[in-house]
């Protein structure tokens, strides 16, 4: 089946990939060296061929339609390979440059990856960076990710997944409220505390609290006055304030357990863990920026540096 691939149809293409990003035709047509009114034309006969509505256009500003987005997401993905294989040819691979887009956990993202992304960006400064730091599992496809950190990874025959940590779950309280309400000495103590409850994005239900007991691992449904949905972090944020007990990653309160404002509690129920690991599509037409930042992810593991010592 014969399909129309000309220069105008690919250069219509970038024009709305670029426009779905800036999320303004004004602002296309000043990068791309023409007029507003060439964007609009292009962008409507995209839609004509494709016979599907992109954009929501208004006075202020344009967004995409939901055709629009998982078109975008597609398009850039096509657009990125058909790049790389030109810098291939043309020898221009040496120094990665472009756009790399993560998704990553408030957990992983605040206390591991934020922290790594100078260092790579002073190794690879033509490259730029956009996270995405939510507890919301983006679809890596849909979305136009190039990779995302996730735990509890679910099976997927389309990504890849490499291990970062085998991140050890903890739980803690603040010194005030265990002075007021007392230390929990087994896991039935724990229908008598405030236990910080989380709950996941994904479900809406209440994450189990998970321990080991006489040797086998368990779940534990624990019950407090406190929910928190979204943000994982706002359960330590409440622990520390005296609201209760919350379980939550070591990593993430190390230094609260060093510093002394939280202190952990049921250590000989201890030794549960969750697996992190960096997902990416299986594509053999990889961009080198990507290929580089995830060998540097991990490179730079907390997995790899506690392997190394």
């Amino acid at each position: 089946m014969h399909r129309d691939t000309s220069g105008v149809m690919l250069g219509s293409i970038e024009l709305f990939c670029t426009a779905a990003e800036l999320e303004s035709f004004t602002a296309t047509a000043a990068r791309a060296g023409i007029t507003p009114a060439a964007v609009s034309r292009a962008i409507s006969r995209l839609e004509e061929r494709l016979a599907v509505r992109l954009f929501v256009r208004s006075t202020r500003k344009i967004r995409l339609t939901d055709a629009g987005r998982a078109y975008h997401a597609q398009c850039r993905q096509a657009l990125s390979q058909l790049f790389e294989a030109e810098r291939e040819l043309t020898g221009q691979q040496t120094e990665p440059a472009g756009l790399i887009r993560i998704s990553a956990p408030t957990t992983f993202g605040h206390s591991v990856l934020l922290p790594l992304l100078p260092s790579f960006r002073a190794r690879y400064p033509k490259v730029r960076l956009e996270v995405q730091v939510s507890n919301r599992n983006a679809d890596l496809m849909e979305e136009g990710f190039d990779l995302a950190i996730r735990a509890r990874v679910q099976p997927d025959s389309g990504l890849v997944a490499r291990p970062l940590m085998d991140a050890g779950l903890v739980v803690v309280g603040s010194p005030s409220y265990l002075q007021g309400a007392g230390r929990p000495e087994s896991l039935d103590d724990l229908a008598s505390h405030e236990c910080i409850q989380f709950l996941l994005p994904r479900t809406g239900q209440r994450v189990p609290w998970e321990f080991c007991q006489d040797g086998q691992d368990v779940q534990i449904e624990t019950s407090g006055s406190y929910t928190v949905a979204e943000d994982v972090l706002a359960t330590i944020s409440l622990a520390r304030a005296g609201a209760g007990l919350a379980q939550v990653h070591r990593f993430v309160v190390a230094r609260d357990l060093a510093q002394g404002t939280l202190i952990e509690v049921l250590q000989r129920h201890g030794g549960r863990s969750r697996p992190f690991s960096v997902l990416y599509p299986a594509s053999r037409h990889m961009p080198l920026r990507v290929r580089l930042f995830i060998d540097f992810l991990v490179e730079h593991s907390p997995r790899a540096q506690a392997q190394a010592a």
